[in-house]
């Protein structure tokens, strides 16, 4: 544990990161010891550490959740010893919490905030939800898992969104799968706080002003203004009575009881890569698409993008291994993205095909082709989970989308500008506020290179 905090904050140069072992793996000595370790790490102005563990329970009785303290020496409510040989060091069977609704009931009263957790055992936010739990995870090194955060939605939750390394590498911040079934790197969350210290980290995550990554660091910049002064609520109101304060300039996370019958949303982008698209969101609907060139930007290279998983459980990992052909033009160049396993990628390539190995958890990858001509010729490829073809020429910026069952799995064809430079986007948009329930606004970039990033929700409310 020692060794994991050090790497996290010297070598992948985390500003917040906390230690997440499996309940039913932490022993009563080792919890002690962990409470040593993270007051000890922890250094306000330059690195917070935070105490805390995952509480690991199957799927049927809520699934995965992190839960960060933040003080040393609470209690872990763990959701079984399953591995923990001597029996007698254990915390107190007393306090072990066997449902999520056990757990946050006997969270109730505590200063903590809770997180759903998409790992082996995927958290059920439709089964148990708190408000206490302020965010679901949508990256990790298992995946992608923007379903989550539509579950959330679907119930009407208030939450924000994070990414989170999660690797078994110990290796925090800087997470390859490497050898390992994992197919993704992990992921990174960027708090939006007035001060580096616990204090400050807890209270962006109670009010949502985070952002996750796909585990690159770009700035994501999401705000709402209002005409007239809107109520925002220091804490959700759906949880109860809750302090409020006057504003006319919202930050990603917050929730506002609005006047307006309209607002105006600003976001401003700045990748670590060049940009690809970004979409506006509302909640379920996907508001506008903007991308930073046009049809007449478009030159002879060919994006076959494969994503999805099998289903959202443990064994979600889609293998993607594929072949393709090119007729009637000639491959030039080509380049695969989201590889993070050295033991694929493109095996094979000449003039005219081209042949890869590749899996996906969720997540998504792709093969660029450079052609000789942008719009000569005809594409087929061929995967396990489907195949396709088509005409060179009627490939455009969106994308011509081949369906492959499972969870959200599909090829996916579309030609892309031959270089793209454009890493910065900024822009606004005039966005109706609905007459009932929430408007929730936010943002997720893609990027060239295939990172991702999202802001959390504005929330706003008549």
């Amino acid at each position: 544990a020692r060794a994991y905090f050090e790497f996290g904050r010297d070598k992948a140069f985390l500003d917040v990161m906390g230690h997440q072992g499996n309940d039913f793996q932490i022993t009563g000595a080792f919890w002690r010891e962990l409470n040593v370790l993270s007051k000890e790490f922890d250094k306000p102005g330059s690195f917070v550490c935070i105490p805390g563990y995952e509480w690991s329970a199957n799927t049927a009785v809520g699934g995965d959740r992190n839960v960060h303290y933040l003080h040393e020496d609470e209690t872990i409510h763990p959701s079984s010893h399953a591995q923990i040989a001597d029996p007698t060091d254990i915390v107190d069977e007393k306090s072990d919490a066997h449902t999520a609704q056990e757990l946050f009931e006997k969270l109730k009263g505590k200063d903590c905030v809770v997180m759903a957790h998409v790992g082996g055992r995927y958290a059920d936010v439709k089964l148990a939800h708190d408000p206490m739990e302020t965010a679901v995870e949508v990256h990790s090194a298992w995946g992608t898992f923007e379903w989550i955060v539509r579950d959330a939605f679907e119930k009407n939750y208030r939450v924000g969104i994070v990414g989170n390394s999660d690797g078994h590498k110990g290796r925090p911040g800087a997470c390859y799968p490497g050898a390992s079934f994992f197919g993704s790197y992990g992921g990174l969350t960027c708090f939006l706080a007035e001060r580096l210290d616990r204090d400050a980290i807890f209270e962006s995550m109670r009010r949502r002003r985070h952002y996750a990554t796909t585990g690159n660091r770009g700035l994501v910049d999401v705000r709402v203004a209002t005409a007239s002064p809107a109520e925002v609520f220091l804490r959700d109101p759906a949880a109860g009575p809750a302090k409020s304060e006057k504003a006319q300039r919202l930050l990603m996370g917050d929730i506002a009881r609005v006047a307006d019958d309209e607002v105006e949303l600003a976001i401003e982008v700045v990748g670590s890569a060049p940009i690809e698209r970004l979409d506006i969101y509302d909640g379920l609907d996907l508001i506008e698409t903007v991308r930073p060139y046009t049809a007449a930007d478009l030159g002879a290279r060919v994006r076959l993008v494969y994503e999805g998983a099998e289903y959202r459980g443990r064994a979600r990992t889609t293998t993607w291994d594929g072949a393709l052909l090119v007729t009637g033009n000639r491959i030039t160049r080509s380049a695969v993205i989201n590889n993070w396993n050295l033991d694929r990628g493109i095996r094979e390539q000449d003039e005219k095909s081209l042949t890869w190995k590749a899996v996906t958890t969720g997540n998504y990858g792709a093969i660029d082709l450079w052609l000789q001509d942008g719009i000569a010729g005809h594409l087929s490829f061929k995967t396990a989970p489907v195949s396709g073809e088509s005409d060179i020429a009627s490939l455009g910026t969106e994308p011509k989308v081949f369906a492959a069952g499972g969870l959200e799995r599909a090829v996916k064809l579309q030609r892309l500008p031959e270089t793209m430079r454009e890493t910065r986007m900024v822009l606004s948009r005039r966005i109706k506020v609905r007459t009932k329930g929430d408007t929730r606004l936010y943002a997720r970039v893609q990027q060239e290179d295939g990172h991702r990033m999202w802001s959390s929700p504005v929330y706003l409310f008549r």
